[in-house]
């Protein structure tokens, strides 16, 4: 039942995907905000899609740390889930997102009329003073910028080098550093073509605090988000669902 649900889920994702990106096409020469919305839109369907076919559900704990306006979202990156999901939860999220998803006919088209973030990874460190102008950009627009600060997918329960990239971000603006755990990966493992029935839990922490030196932010943001990350691992499906999405 797993294999066919998952089947399911992902024969309407990639039909919406690819349904959406067309009809939305005629929008690449409107103002951007039109082709977010349509992203905003994209991303609910397949969140509720999930919870249709799949029986996921998704509990968000600690909105209220989210403050109007710009802020820096490092958030756990367990699944492709948590790369959909932050256009459905923010107003105006912009993706610090690989250079080379830009290429993608349709996705990749949308995503750079929306004003993601690109950034090429063996760019060094022209590549970065691009990113770090992009991000102030869509910061001084009121947006929220969503990173993730392990740079790729981590199994759940695992650890990897958090980069720079957030701290050069933080040193740059003023806007407040937001650690986001989750536990994503129980139910959409990494690559993983099954999506288990479940809770996926988002935990929004509150800012960390300004002016921190760059060593003991990055230090702090993971310490924050990993033992977060660990303790709703340690929880069971069966808890009480605050408020969900989808």
């Amino acid at each position: 039942m797993t294999v066919l649900r998952s089947l399911l889920f992902n024969i309407g994702f990639f039909g919406l995907t690819v349904l959406l990106g067309l009809v939305a096409l005629p929008l690449l020469a409107a103002p951007p905000r039109w082709v977010r919305g349509v992203l905003r839109l994209w991303a609910r369907l397949v969140v509720g899609w999930l919870r249709l076919t799949c029986g996921v559900r998704v509990e968000l704990r600690g909105m209220e740390h989210i403050p109007p306006g710009a802020v820096v979202l490092a958030a756990k990156h367990q699944s492709a889930f948590d790369t959909i999901v932050w256009l459905a939860l923010l107003p105006d999220a912009a993706y610090v997102l690989k250079q080379e998803l830009l290429s993608i006919p349709l996705y990749g088209w949308h995503a750079r009329k929306a004003g993601m973030i690109p950034v090429d990874r063996d760019g060094g460190g022209a590549a970065l003073r691009a990113m770090l102008r992009a991000a102030k950009a869509a910061l001084e627009e009121g947006r929220q910028v969503v990173i993730f600060p392990e740079g790729t997918r981590t199994a759940p329960g695992s650890r990897v080098p958090y980069q720079p990239g957030v701290v050069a971000i933080a040193g740059a603006t003023d806007a407040p550093v937001i650690p986001v755990a989750t536990d994503s990966g129980r139910v959409w493992g990494r690559r993983a073509f099954r999506k288990r029935a479940g809770v996926i839990r988002i935990s929004v922490l509150p800012a960390l605090p300004p002016g921190l030196p760059r060593a003991r932010l990055l230090g702090a943001l993971e310490e924050a988000i990993e033992t977060e990350s660990d303790r709703l691992l340690a929880e069971e499906d069966d808890v009480p669902v605050d408020k969900a999405v989808g």
